[in-house]
């Protein structure tokens, strides 16, 4: 029986892995423990209740207005002392978090198997996004097992030089999808909206921070201003120089309603119920897809070419006029809309986590 301790510490990372974990769980094949950074308190804490999984470690490191250092030495310690007293066979992270490369590192240095979920996302560009690409690049370095989600994914890790134990199994965040998603849900915010149309925004990079996130927050605003049957709702990240700027452009105003982050399960059916999504997120530009809605990334650059290839994402950058005219464009030419609707989603069906395991057993 392999012990398989699963390493998280983020909102994203949660929602990802929290299908392959609950599989992991309920396997009797397989003796599963989890540890937690809490490198983001709150919002894990939220995706942990929500999909009823209690951590076995809980390091809770998050401090007022942590560095990435602060993050790092705090979780590379903490994660070497968990592995010291567990001693698992495989250690599993997920995608391009400082939590996940701290994990992928602590069980290198005490030479432990890594298994890495969401691998082979590239944007070749270690600053872009930063410092995510950096931490991929180098889980990809340590990890034994890559968990690619999709064939592009592959050929990322295959360029690179890695031959084997590299498995195409589709995005966990589907699996997710597939375990949130109520036909029958209702909200104070859909009803709010009425019969008007609802634009979801997202916005909290570090590489956004400052003048760019300034610049896209221009753009929603003129929209949302020009559009009688718009309504734009900014449930908004806990990050304070994120805040600032949303006070500083948003102000009081009613144009734009901001409300405090959402749980999983009300994110993810709200985000099923709009009419367009804004965002710099990663893992939305694989979830929002599989309800057909367009999907627009305000990024100069994205880690997952493959929905820009199938049509589900369309990559606009950070500028002020281009963000502006692709929304208006998208809003104002139905055709144009439909296209993002008619595109399939190329992360997956739901089922990667049953994958994972079976290889894992087998590895």
């Amino acid at each position: 029986m392999k012990k398989i301790l699963s390493i998280i510490g983020t909102r994203p990372e949660a929602i990802k892995m929290a299908p392959l974990i609950k599989k992991l769980e309920n396997d009797p094949d397989v003796e599963s423990y989890l540890c937690v950074t809490a490198q983001h308190r709150e919002m894990l804490d939220q995706i942990l209740d929500i999909f009823n999984i209690v951590p076995d470690f809980d390091l809770d490191i998050m401090s007022d207005r942590q560095t990435i250092t602060d993050v790092t030495t705090k979780a590379l310690v903490g994660i070497e002392n968990v592995l010291k007293e567990l001693k698992p066979d495989i250690v599993l992270v997920h995608g391009d978090t400082t939590t996940a490369l701290c994990g992928a590192m602590a069980a290198f240095y005490q030479k432990i198997d890594v298994g890495h979920v969401e691998a082979g996302l590239r944007t070749n560009n270690i600053y872009s996004p930063y410092p995510e690409e950096f931490n991929r690049q180098a889980i990809g370095l340590i990890a034994k097992y890559h968990f690619a989600p999709t064939e592009d994914s592959k050929e990322n890790l295959l360029s690179e030089g890695k031959k084997n134990n590299i498995f195409v199994t589709g995005n966990t965040a589907i699996d997710a999808i597939h375990m949130t998603y109520d036909e029958n849900y209702s909200h104070e915010i859909l009803d709010w909206l009425g019969d008007n149309k609802l634009i979801l925004l997202t916005a909290h990079r570090r590489e956004n921070l400052g003048q760019p996130m300034e610049n896209m927050f221009k753009a929603i605003a003129r929209i949302a201003e020009e559009f009688d049957d718009i309504r734009v709702v900014y449930p908004i990240h806990k990050n304070p120089v994120v805040r600032d700027t949303a006070r500083k452009v948003f102000g009081e105003k009613d144009i734009v309603k901001i409300i405090e982050p959402l749980g999983v399960y009300d994110f993810q059916n709200i985000m099923a119920r709009s009419h367009m999504i804004l965002t710099d997120s990663g893992g939305i530009q694989e979830e929002a897809p599989t309800f057909k809605i367009p999907v627009l990334v305000m990024r100069d650059t994205t880690e997952r070419p493959e929905g820009i290839k199938a049509g589900t994402l369309r990559l606009v950058g950070t500028e002020e006029k281009n963000v502006y005219d692709n929304i208006m464009s998208i809003l104002k030419n139905q055709s144009e809309y439909d296209s993002f609707k008619n595109a399939t989603n190329p992360y997956g069906d739901g089922h990667a986590s049953e994958r994972i395991i079976d290889i894992l057993k087998n590895c």
